[in-house]
Parts: structure tokens; sequence; C-alpha cells
């Protein structure tokens, strides 16, 4: 791991943000960018598409070694392949993200994928966006960065996305997954979500992405200049 190489670490739960921010932040400093979450829903849809039960710790954590994943960045949104195929869209499916949250709570898998993202550090620098960025994966990062808002807000910008994208969506479903997300997620033995003691927590409710990332913008030149 190239640790004089610099991260921002932003962590959070789902719909608060993060992807929004982490991709305009990449821009802005023309870093790398880590979607972790990405690849624990690529290794939910592997275990899914190869009949592998979501709780079978073993057979996950041996498809997370051995993951063919790659991220393609050559186009202006980043593509996910897995086994060389596009799977960008497949993995944004509620059923998708419910499976990667119950895989990500297996201590094997966790330690597993550990390594591989940590591979994603590299020169000029790197912009991590996941769960346990700051805590776990990247603890030595100058910049760390909490997104939260209330799961109601959360819910609602998910049901406009599924709107958009023509898909019928049931506010009170909607919020029941997020709350059920948010409890495993929080409450998990392993890399619970929580922000680093030394992380800048913002509450994105009420914000606008431009105020989110004028914050965000502000605090990581502060810190970068230390």
């Amino acid at each position: 791991m190239h640790k004089t190489v610099p991260v921002i670490a932003v962590d959070g739960p789902s719909g608060v943000g993060k992807g929004t921010l982490c991709q305009a932040l990449a821009n802005h400093f023309n870093w790398h960018l880590l979607d972790s979450g990405a690849i624990y829903r690529v290794l939910a849809l592997s275990a899914l598409q190869n009949n592998i039960a979501l709780d079978n710790e073993e057979q996950l954590a041996r498809l997370a070694l051995n993951l063919p994943l790659m991220f393609d960045s050559t186009t202006a949104e980043v593509k996910v392949l897995l086994n060389g195929i596009d799977v960008s869209k497949d993995i944004r499916t509620e059923e998708t993200g419910g499976a990667a949250s119950k895989v990500a709570s297996l201590t094997q898998v966790r330690t597993a994928l550990l390594q591989r993202q940590r591979d994603f550090r590299q020169a000029p620098g790197l912009v991590a966006d996941g769960r346990d960025m700051g805590t776990v994966v990247f603890t030595d990062a100058p910049v760390k960065i909490f997104l939260d808002a209330s799961a109601e807000s959360r819910a609602e910008r998910r049901m406009k996305q599924l709107q958009l994208k023509q898909n019928r969506a049931k506010f009170a479903e909607i919020l029941q997954d997020i709350t059920a997300r948010d409890e495993r997620d929080r409450n998990r033995p392993v890399a619970p979500l929580k922000p680093a003691i030394d992380a800048l927590v913002i509450d994105t409710t009420s914000l606008s992405i431009q105020d989110v990332f004028n914050q965000a913008i502000m605090y990581t030149t502060e810190k970068l200049a230390k």
C-alpha cells in the first residue's frame, strides 16, 4: 500500500449523496475513484448468479478472492465489468443492494476484499466512497468525511431516482428497506457503519449537492495543506 498517496475517505449510509460527492471530488482533483459499494454489489450479484447462499461465508469469501471485477473509467460514467460484461445497471437494483448489505456483514468476506480495496490507492491520489473507508480500509487517510441524512429524505431521493427510470416505487417499501439496511450496517460485528473519530460529519438532509461539495472542498483543501 502506498501510504504516501493521499486519500479522501467518504463514508455514510446509502442515499446520502456519497457517490455524487466522490465523483465531483475525483474530477476536481483529477484523482482515482474507488466505489467500494460497487465491489460488494458485484460480489452479491455474482453470488446470486452462481446460486451461492448469502450466508455461506466460506463460499462467498472464496468468490471474493477470485472476483473477475474491473472498473472502466474511460467513459464519462465509470463502467463496472464482471467477467468482461458491463453490469453497471444490474448492480444498482434494490435486490442487489439488499444482498450486498447481507454479504458485507460477513467477516471473511470483508477480510477477502480489504487488500483489493487498498490496491486502488495510487498516485496522484484516491477518493474512496464506502461505509468503512475512514475507520478500517484507509485509517491513515488525511481527509475523512462522513455524510448522513434522515432515512425519510433518503427514501424520497431513492424514489425519485426510480421514478426517473420508469420504475414503480412505493415510499413505504423503500423506507423499510433503507431502515433495515441501516440497522444491518450500523450493528454488524465487523466494521460497523460509523464516523471515524477524526471525520468531518455533514448532514445532507436539507443541503444541495453544491452546498455539500463546497463544505467538502474547503475542508479537504485545509487538511491537505497541513
